[in-house]
């Protein structure tokens, strides 16, 4: 089956489906789905540039998916072969794979073969096409609406990339909804369509992001209204609020017992029960019970809930679940809803703990450690004359309170803690006693012991040195070798170590990575952003946000040549669409007059995400021009909806300040000296040093901008030289020297 079968010969029928008639032809008519399209995104580059790989489209239904493979159709140049996997056996794959093989030995031509539904096919049929998917003759296209993280080969998941498509938003489906009315070719522009007040409204609101069920709902509300279809050109048509519900008379629930929403949405009741909001709880249970969730998958997960979450600080809660799971196999629907909800509320409002994961911490002890069982707990029913064995045993009932203080754990585990009873409800009334029980075993143990540094393995003993109980002693051991001095080798050393110490006195590549890491993350980066970072000559942000950004993409303004082409030699190893996008600023700062603007024409109107740069304010000045420029950008399509923008800087006033590094053998001079400092970084005509973090906090909320300042220190070793010193006290050059002289 050829790209004709699915995506052209519907054309040429004059009752082809609203929906399928208003389908795009091109990227630029594509609706929603910016994440993965938008302008500068991985997926629209690989497609302009016919550079597609192997790829998984996955989404609720409506979202675009098959419609994004014709728009793929329509830009390549490579031979498209489309099946549906629901109509498909292996038998049309061989032939697919032939028809592929042919066009890449006769012609060189790739092919890329689009399968709906890709999750419909078992196993063997999707190892099938594994083969010639690894070897590149076929490029795979696969729409599901499954999860293929688990309904689609692991081998064929591996070797794609996958984009998820999200339920387009009202804003999306009002514009294809215009667009229909509109088009005169393949919508209804031909006719004057109107709508009562809310008509409209009320289909988008009910097709719940499927913007196949609007179309489809429109198509009918509009054909249906006059007496016979197609009226003439011109003609009024009237959509009431009542043809409109009649069209589309129940909301679209995206549900599927199977799948991901199934699984998505008792993660959210489960972690509401958790968050004890009752409110959500009934939210999402009411969810499950509409879309026909099975109420006893329903109780089997409040039952897990009842110990898992809010465990011992209520113990009833798990006979209460129990209670009305049974109550409700008794009644049944409907009235079994009230034994939903009660179980539900009551979680959603008992008191939590989750101490029971006590037993997995000493499971995974279990799989690290094989130790034995301490003699005196062993049985000693059997042996206990011949091996000694439950010697020394206390029985607790034989003692007041029916407890005795001795070891349970094996030597190896002694003082090792797994349960640590919460504050809340029943676990709050017994944790005082657990806690003392708890520290008089480890007393008496610690009496017991033969000297406590014997007990290397308890970790109360690190404690116990830290607290100086064993301060003085340590122990050495003797020396069993010697070896006579080797100057040279002492020479090298010496040098070594030099050089060593001279590298550690200048951390600078630490308190790179450090501001690195504070901005990456505090950004809030996710696969598909497009980040533009300013002052990128030194690369510092550049490759960790290409790591993070793989559906995404990369731009920088270099303020040289020469760092543009250092950076772009050494992402000359990456592949093609990998590579980021590099220019040169085109004037001296960046924030002055149109130098922004001319700048990033070389990035083809790309919409950024998020904003990065790195110590760009020379003072106060430039703050303002910064601050003004984004402003001006603001609905302009180079920012995106949810952009940030993210500065670090170096704020000069809060920096080393010289009079802390003189030693106090003149505190007169001392006094004198931070007084001039202090007087220097406050002076109001000093907009070079008179600033601080506040000042561009507040200089960019003037603006409307949602600022979070989030100020850390960095400790940078320098050795000063006298060079220095000239340069910081230099009355002609350094403002500093002349107001400190």
């Amino acid at each position: 089956m050829n790209d004709n079968d699915l995506f052209q010969a519907a054309a040429l029928n004059s009752h082809e489906p609203l929906a399928s008639r208003m389908r795009p032809r091109s990227l630029d008519e594509y609706i929603g789905q910016n994440h993965i399209v938008g302008k500068g995104r991985l997926l629209r580059r690989a497609i302009q540039a016919d550079q597609l790989t192997s790829v998984i489209f996955y989404g609720p239904p409506g979202t675009g998916k098959t419609t994004l493979a014709r728009v793929i159709a329509n830009h390549t140049s490579s031979h498209f072969i489309t099946l549906n996997a629901v109509l498909t056996g292996v038998a049309n794959i061989r032939d697919a794979i032939k028809e592929a093989e042919d066009k890449k030995n006769l012609y060189g031509r790739k092919t890329i073969l689009f399968v709906d539904e890709v999750h419909r096919w078992n196993k063997s049929q999707q190892d099938a096409l594994l083969p010639w998917v690894e070897n590149g003759t076929i490029i795979l296209i696969g729409a599901t609406t499954e999860n293929p993280f688990f309904e689609v080969n692991k081998a064929l998941v591996s070797r794609s990339r996958v984009f998820q498509l999200k339920s387009l938003e009202k804003e999306d489906l009002i514009f294809a909804a215009t667009q229909a009315l509109n088009d005169k070719e393949r919508g209804y522009g031909n006719y004057k369509v109107t709508f009562e007040e809310g008509a409209l409204e009320h289909l988008v609101e009910t097709a719940n992001g499927d913007c196949r069920s609007l179309l489809n709902a429109l198509e009918l509300a509009v054909e249906t209204t006059p007496e016979s279809w197609p009226p003439l050109a011109g003609t009024e048509i009237f959509i009431s609020k009542e043809a409109c519900e009649e069209s589309i008379q129940k909301k679209v629930v995206l549900y599927d017992r199977d799948g991901d929403y199934h699984y998505d949405i008792i993660s959210a009741f489960i972690k509401s029960l958790r968050g004890r909001d009752p409110d959500a709880a009934c939210y999402w249970l009411a969810r499950m019970v509409k879309a026909g969730e099975d109420p006893h998958f329903i109780f089997r997960r409040m039952l897990i809930s009842s110990c898992e979450d809010t465990g011992l600080a209520d113990p009833r809660a798990v006979q209460i679940i129990e209670s009305c799971a049974a109550a409700f196999d008794r009644v049944g629907f409907p009235e079994g809803n009230y034994f939903l909800a009660h179980a539900a509320l009551y979680l959603a409002t008992a008191p939590k703990s989750n101490s029971s994961m006590a037993f997995f911490d000493a499971m995974s002890a279990v799989e690290k450690e094989d130790v034995e069982v301490p003699n005196h707990l062993k049985d000693n029913n059997r042996d206990a004359e011949g091996f000694g064995h439950g010697k020394g045993y206390l029985y607790p009932h034989a003692y007041r309170d029916h407890w005795v203080a001795q070891q349970y754990l094996p030597d190896a585990l002694t003082g090792r803690v797994f349960y640590t009873p919460s504050e809340q409800g029943y676990e709050g009334e017994i944790r005082a006693d657990v806690l003392s029980r708890r520290e008089a075993q480890i007393a008496a143990i610690l009496e017991d012991a033969d000297g406590t540094e014997n007990l290397t393995v308890n970790p109360v003993s690190d404690w116990w040195a830290k607290a100086g109980h064993f301060a003085g002693f340590e122990k050495t051991e003797e020396n069993l070798t010697f070896t006579p001095e080797d100057k040279n080798r002492s020479a090298s050393l010496n040098r070594a170590e030099n050089a060593w110490k001279a590298r550690t006195e200048l951390n600078r590549a630490e308190v790179l990575l450090e501001t690195r890491n504070a901005m990456i993350s505090s950004a809030g980066i996710l696969r598909h952003h497009r980040c533009l970072v300013a002052n990128a000559d030194d690369g510092l942000l550049f490759f960790d946000l290409i790591r993070k950004t793989p559906e995404g993409h990369v731009y920088g303004i270099c303020r040289t040549e020469k760092g543009m082409d250092t950076l772009k030699q050494y992402s000359s190893t990456l592949a093609e669409l990998d590579q980021p996008e590099y220019t040169v600023q085109a004037g001296a700062n960046l924030w002055k007059e149109n130098v922004f603007a001319d700048t990033i024409k070389n990035f083809n109107d790309t919409e950024f995400d998020r904003f990065f740069a790195r110590n760009i304010f020379a003072g106060k000045d430039d703050m303002k021009s910064c601050a003004e420029l984004f402003d001006s950008l603001k609905n302009t399509g180079i920012l995106s909806k949810n952009s940030r923008i993210i500065l670090s800087q170096i704020i000069p006033s809060g920096g080393q300040h010289l009079s802390r590094l003189l030693k106090n053998n003149s505190s007169k001079c001392i006094e004198e000296i931070a007084k001039a400092e202090k007087e220097f970084f406050a002076n109001a005509e000093n907009n070079l040093f008179n600033w601080d973090e506040t000042t561009i906090e507040e200089t960019f909320s003037a603006k409307g901008f949602e600022c979070k300042c989030i100020p850390f220190v960095q400790t940078e070793k320098r050795r000063i030289t006298e060079a220095d010193c000239s340069k910081w006290f230099d009355e002609e050059n350094s403002a500093y020297g002349r107001f400190i002289s």
